[in-house]
């Protein structure tokens, strides 16, 4: 954070436990959304089993083989190159979640445990590397900035989605500082491909000032700096800021979630969109 307005801001990164009440509360929300998921990575997986088999390894912005039919898409990515031995589809996500205080209301923060249980899920059937954090603002004068840390690929443990109910309502949020934070670990991944999800009810806001057109121009000016990197931001949208969210990430940028109940399928799909 040194060169950005929040160096200044106190840090905290949490690694939560669970116990046998969250292990309960997960086998009863995943009941429903494991057979969607399944079929989801059902669809998937022979898609991912031609793309390894596949000798050359597509969409890339320069290599041995020129492919007229990309040109299409106007991103520059026309070229091919051989696959090395066993090279899987290069994908790495991370699903940032607002923990503000507001996420309990109107049945959002259940909608928002269903959809990291279905995503979390979703990237262990398919091998994808997956990084699923929270983030809340203002606990404290000494905790200014908090980071729960669910799910970490370069610490994986299968009990992480026991940790994924830990997520709750808390306090403040201070969104560019979890952006920021989260694209610097997809930055340093190897992967190629690198979505940045958020899942928020509400605009930035946090003490003193970090709020309104401050806050919006601080998170404009990190989704372009990382998009310049390789991260591509996705925002869902929850709750009743929708209109000041699809401002700050603009409209290519956003997901209006109106039916929270859509929320955990949608995001899968984006994802294996991707592959």
């Amino acid at each position: 954070m040194s060169d950005s307005i929040h160096k200044n801001i106190k840090l905290l990164v949490h690694r939560p436990d669970y116990d046998r009440e969250h292990q309960q509360e997960y086998v009863t929300l995943s009941k429903k959304l494991m057979p969607v998921v399944r079929e989801i990575a059902g669809k998937t997986l022979p898609l991912l089993e031609h793309e390894v088999s596949f000798d050359f390894v597509r969409n890339r912005y320069f290599g041995s083989k020129f492919q007229a039919d990309s040109v299409a898409y106007g991103d520059y990515r026309y070229f091919a190159k051989k696959r090395p031995p066993a090279e899987f589809p290069s994908l790495a996500v991370g699903l940032r979640v607002d923990e503000s205080a507001s996420m309990s209301a109107f049945g959002r923060l259940e909608a928002t445990k269903r959809a990291v249980i279905a995503v979390y899920e979703f990237c262990q059937i398919c091998n994808i590397p997956i990084w699923i954090y929270g983030d809340t603002a203002d606990v404290s004068k000494m905790e200014q900035m908090s980071v729960f840390a669910y799910t970490d690929f370069d610490h994986k443990s299968p009990d992480d989605r026991f940790r994924l109910m830990r997520i709750q309502a808390r306090s403040n949020n201070r969104d560019g500082m979890a952006l920021r934070m989260m694209a610097e670990r997809l930055v340093a991944s190897p992967q190629q491909t690198k979505p940045l999800i958020s899942i928020s009810d509400g605009q930035p806001k946090a003490m003193d000032d970090y709020t309104g057109s401050y806050a919006a121009t601080d998170m404009q000016q990190t989704i372009a700096e990382y998009e310049r990197k390789g991260v591509t931001f996705l925002a869902a949208a929850i709750g009743r800021d929708k209109d000041v969210i699809s401002e700050i990430y603009g409209h290519e940028r956003f997901l209006d979630i109106t039916r929270l109940h859509e929320l955990p399928a949608k995001l899968v799909r984006i994802i294996a969109r991707y592959l």
